[in-house]
C-alpha cells in the first residue's frame, strides 16, 4: 500500500464535491492552462472559468491512502495483499474462491498465500487486471504513460502555481501529449504514445527540452510509467464478477483522463449490488451488474465518443495539431471545453456558434497544411 499509481492526478471540480474531498488532499488548484502547439505558439486557456471553478491537481499517494482509510471507517475490510487468481463457483449460488499473497510484514518479501470466499468481485485492479483475466473480459489497445516528478527551484515554482501545460507535436508524441502539471512542490512532467512505446524516453526527452526553460535546475525525484487503456474491454461483467475504472478500460481519448471515471464506475457498480440485492437480503445475479453497465454507458458514451473524434482529427499530424491549438483561442470552444470536463457532461451547445467554430477550423486546418507545404518547399 506504499505504491502510488502512476498518474498525472488532474481532477475535475465536481468529483471534489460528488466524493466529498477535503480540499487539504488537493495540491493545486489550476484555473490557468496553456496549450501550446509543435511550433511553440501558446494559447492560454482558462478565461471563461468562473471564480469558483478549477481543476484540482492531486498526488496517488495522498488521494488514495484518504480514499483507503474512508472505506476502512465505513466498514470495509483493508488487506494488504496481491490478487492471484480466482475459483469461479460451480453451482449457482456458491461462493467465488480468491487467492492472494497477503503482506502482513512477518511472511518476507513473497507474502503469505491466502484463501477467501466471496458473494461478488469488483475488479478494480488497473489495466493489467487480473480479474479481468480470469474473466476473459478480452483484450484493449493501451497507451504508455512516462511521467518524472521534478522538484524544481521555488522562483520556478512560482510560474506553476496555479497554472499547467499541454504540448502537443510529433517530438512528443505521434498521437498523445506532453504536459506539466503542478504538485505540492515539485511538477509533474510527462508524455504518453499508443503507436510508437519503445520510443517513450524519447519523448519524454522532448517534452522536457520543450520545458527546459521553466524546469531548469530541476532535479528528478521519482520516474513513473503505466499503461493507459484507450477503450473499454468487451466484456466488462461476467456472472457476479464486474469491472471498474481501468481493468474495464475506462479512460477517455484525447485527455487521458482517468481517475473520475475509476471512482464514478466503482461507485455505480456498488449502487447496483445493493440495490439488486435488496441491502444484502439476496443473492444478485448477472442483470443486476448489467444494470451498472447500461447506466454507465447511456451516461457516458457521449463523452467517450466526442473525445475519440477530437484525438482522430487533431492528433494525427502537426499541421492539424497546430489547427487544434489555434482552435483553443476561442472563448467558446474555452467554455464548452471546460463546461464538459469540470462537470463531465457534454455540454450543449449554441448553433450559430457551433457552426462559426466549424468553419473557423476548416480554415485553420487549411492554413496549417499550406504551412506545411511551404516549409517543405523550403
Amino acid at each position: 500500500m506504499d505504491n502510488a499509481k502512476p498518474c498525472g492526478g488532474a481532477i475535475p471540480l465536481c468529483m471534489v464535491g460528488e466524493f466529498d474531498l477535503p480540499l487539504d488532499i488537493i495540491d493545486r488548484r489550476v484555473t490557468k492552462m496553456k496549450m501550446i502547439s509543435p511550433s511553440n505558439i501558446a494559447v492560454d486557456i482558462g478565461r471563461t472559468l468562473k471564480p469558483h471553478e478549477y481543476i484540482g491537481m492531486v498526488r496517488r499517494e495522498v488521494l488514495d491512502i484518504y480514499l483507503r482509510d474512508r472505506a476502512a471507517a465505513a466498514g470495509a475490510s483493508v488487506v494488504n495483499g496481491l490478487f492471484i487468481k480466482m475459483d469461479k463457483p460451480v453451482e449457482k449460488d456458491a461462493p467465488y474462491v480468491l487467492y492472494y499473497n497477503g503482506y502482513s510484514g512477518k511472511s518476507g518479501s513473497t507474502g503469505e498465500r491466502v484463501r477467501i470466499e466471496v458473494d461478488a468481485v469488483i475488479g478494480a485492479d488497473g489495466a493489467n487486471s487480473r480479474v479481468a483475466k480470469a474473466i476473459d473480459a478480452g483484450e484493449y489497445e493501451y497507451a504508455i504513460a512516462f511521467q518524472e516528478r521534478i522538484k524544481i527551484p521555488d522562483e520556478k515554482m512560482k510560474y506553476y502555481e496555479n497554472l499547467a501545460e499541454m504540448y502537443v507535436g510529433d517530438d512528443v508524441s505521434p498521437d498523445f501529449y506532453g504536459w506539466v502539471f503542478p504538485k505540492c512542490d515539485h511538477v509533474a512532467v510527462g508524455t504518453g504514445t499508443v503507436t510508437h512505446k519503445p520510443d517513450i524516453k524519447k519523448f519524454q526527452l522532448a517534452t522536457r527540452l520543450r520545458a527546459r526553460d521553466k524546469i531548469e535546475g530541476g532535479k528528478v525525484i521519482r520516474v513513473e510509467a503505466h499503461p493507459i487503456p484507450e477503450h473499454p474491454r468487451p466484456r466488462r461483467v461476467s456472472e457476479r464478477v464486474a469491472l471498474v475504472g481501468d481493468a474495464a478500460g475506462y479512460v477517455t481519448k484525447c485527455s487521458g483522463e482517468g481517475i473520475y471515471f475509476a471512482a464514478k464506475s466503482g461507485r455505480m457498480c456498488a449502487e447496483a449490488i445493493v440495490e439488486g440485492s435488496g441491502n444484502g437480503r439476496r443473492m444478485i445475479d448477472e442483470g443486476d451488474l448489467r444494470n451498472y453497465i447500461k447506466k454507465w454507458d447511456s451516461t457516458y458514451w457521449p463523452t467517450y465518443k466526442v473525445l475519440d473524434v477530437l484525438q482522430k482529427v487533431f492528433y494525427r499530424s502537426n499541421p492539424a495539431r497546430e489547427a487544434f491549438v489555434e482552435m483553443c483561442s476561442d472563448e467558446y470552444v474555452q467554455k464548452m471545453t471546460f463546461d464538459s470536463y469540470l462537470y463531465k457532461k457534454v455540454a450543449p451547445g449554441n448553433p450559430f456558434e457551433g457552426l462559426k467554430l466549424a468553419v473557423n477550423t476548416i480554415g485553420s486546418l487549411v492554413r496549417a497544411n499550406a504551412l506545411r507545404n511551404e516549409m517543405a518547399k523550403l
